[in-house]
């Protein structure tokens, strides 16, 4: 069986909405600021709107403070959103209705399986690695945890191959029950997982067009599949992957691994950097930070239109 999830190009009568969704668990850095730039550029190219979503939803990663810095860097580096900003802390009663609707089609289980669990029989070669970290093999499908016992909720992806297109990756084919196995949706502490919280939020937001980083492009399918079991009567976002900033280890520049700080007394150098990784031209370094955007927003229409 072959399902394809692709995202025609939306009629005209469709506002292009695009957004930046930073987790408040520390300052952003250059690799944040290459996505939060690509997704202002895409959507400025499209005369459309650019929102901001701060990713609180696990209060023991997420500070206030944080997230006031991250928004203050945004504007020293002329990003600023075009509506309010959008708490996902303050989302809680769309994410239970979602997953009380995938209960109610019956593709989600309670599972008491922990991650750390999961991570040392993968170590132990007892499970195999997928794009996301171990591949779950439907342990708790198959014995579920008793009644009263601290659970959380895992979805049931469906089988077959997806296929979707990603704007600048091109084909992104996967089979989920062999790539990333069933994902947890909400913890036993009852916190919601990303997946369940991006695509909701997405809806609701009114999302049609996702720019991130191409470290989340692994997650796509999913986030597609899952899409079209909650809203199947509403068009998947566009979305579009964009290098990463690596470090001199090789590995992606992220907070885990304590990259620097954006400093916005250097700002314009900053986006300067930035706009190399995205593959703009930079015809004077002097200029000020609105006519770099200008720029880079021309030759981001002329480059990477609507496909």
């Amino acid at each position: 069986m072959s399902d394809t999830l692709r995202q025609p190009t939306a009629p005209q009568s469709t506002p292009y909405i695009g957004r930046f969704a930073p987790t408040p668990s520390g300052a952003l850095h250059l690799g944040s600021l290459v996505a939060a730039l690509g997704s202002y550029l895409d959507a400025r190219a499209h005369g459309g709107l650019w929102r901001l979503r701060i990713d609180d939803l696990d209060a023991a990663r997420s500070r206030p403070a944080t997230a006031s810095q991250i928004v203050q860097q945004l504007a020293d580096h002329g990003l600023l959103a075009d509506d309010a900003i959008v708490w996902q802390s303050t989302q809680a009663s769309h994410y239970h209705a979602a997953l009380a609707h995938l209960q109610a089609l019956g593709v989600v289980y309670r599972c008491q399986c922990s991650r750390s669990t999961l991570r040392a029989a993968a170590s132990a070669g007892l499970l195999l690695e997928g794009l996301a970290g171990p591949i779950y093999p439907g342990t708790c499908r198959h014995n579920p945890p008793a009644i009263g016992q601290a659970a959380g909720w895992r979805l049931i992806v469906p089988s077959g191959t997806l296929r979707l297109t990603d704007r600048f990756l091109g084909e992104l084919t996967q089979s989920l029950p062999h790539t990333l196995g069933d994902p947890l949706l909400m913890r036993s502490d009852g916190v919601f997982a990303y997946h369940l919280a991006e695509v909701v939020d997405n809806q609701t937001m009114g999302i049609t067009d996702v720019v991130r980083g191409a470290d989340l492009a692994p997650l796509t399918p999913l986030h597609v599949a899952l899409q079209q079991m909650l809203y199947p009567h509403t068009r998947p976002p566009r979305y579009g992957h964009l290098p990463l900033v690596l470090g001199e280890d090789g590995r992606k520049l992220s907070k885990t691994n304590h990259a620097v700080p954006l400093d916005s007394r250097c700002a314009r150098q900053n986006l300067i950097a930035a706009a190399h990784y995205l593959n703009l031209a930079i015809f004077d370094e002097t200029a000020t930070i609105d006519a770099l955007l200008h720029d880079w927003t021309s030759q981001w229409a002329a480059t990477r239109g609507m496909r």
